[in-house]
């Protein structure tokens, strides 16, 4: 019989009657799934436990550097001090040598120290200027002595003796008092003196120096 004239067959494959029953001839067994269709539906990968951030770290704090070069070591210190105890030595034996009957000069302590600096300020606030001579007076210069015996006060304080802190305390007490008056005389001395000619008068203010050194 020709292909073109075969018959066509038609297979119900329906499984369930129009009133929903199954029918007799329906084979009820489900049909497995292509390949295809169960290759294209992929599984859901399980969700990732999110990666913790590491904490941010402190910057560095920084470091200041000092200036001051790294300091002596021990040996370095015990060397260079005997040499200058040598030298100093030789020094003063040459001096004494070349003045007969000099006396050796005392050896310096915490009452030399004071004196010396409190020497300096009273030179500097005019306090050995001979008669008949212009005092010369260097305020800055006496207020910067002042203020070295108030650093020395400080720094030694509870680890001097009676005597050496009465005389620190009477050297600042008198050194003080002089600038003050210094500075007051020189104030109205300067208050005394007429305007410089052709400078304008400034009312309502008292005179007073224009510089104090």
């Amino acid at each position: 019989m020709p292909e073109q004239n075969k018959p066509f067959v038609v297979t119900d494959r329906r499984k369930f009657a129009m009133d929903g029953t199954p029918r007799e001839d329906a084979d009820l067994t489900p049909e497995p799934e292509s390949r295809e269709s169960v290759s294209s539906v992929s599984p859901e990968p399980p969700p990732q436990p999110a990666k913790e951030q590491p904490a941010p770290q402190a910057a560095p704090e920084q470091t200041l550097e000092s200036d001051l070069p790294p300091a002596p070591t021990e040996e370095e210190m015990r060397q260079v001090n005997s040499a200058y105890q040598q030298t100093s030595d030789r020094l003063e034996t040459a001096v004494r040598a070349a003045n007969p009957g000099m006396e050796r000069p005392p050896q310096m302590n915490f009452d030399q120290i004071v004196q010396s600096i409190y020497m300096t300020a009273i030179i500097q606030l005019g306090g050995v200027t001979k008669e008949g001579e212009q005092p010369r007076v260097d305020l800055m210069g006496a207020r910067q002595s002042i203020d070295m015996l108030s650093i020395l006060e400080e720094k030694t304080k509870g680890n001097l003796t009676a005597d050496e802190s009465k005389l620190l305390d009477s050297a600042l007490f008198e050194l003080r008092m002089g600038f003050l008056e210094v500075t007051q005389a020189l104030a109205r001395s300067a208050a005394s003196r007429p305007p410089a000619p052709g400078s304008p008068p400034f009312p309502g203010a008292a005179p007073g120096p224009k510089i104090v050194r």
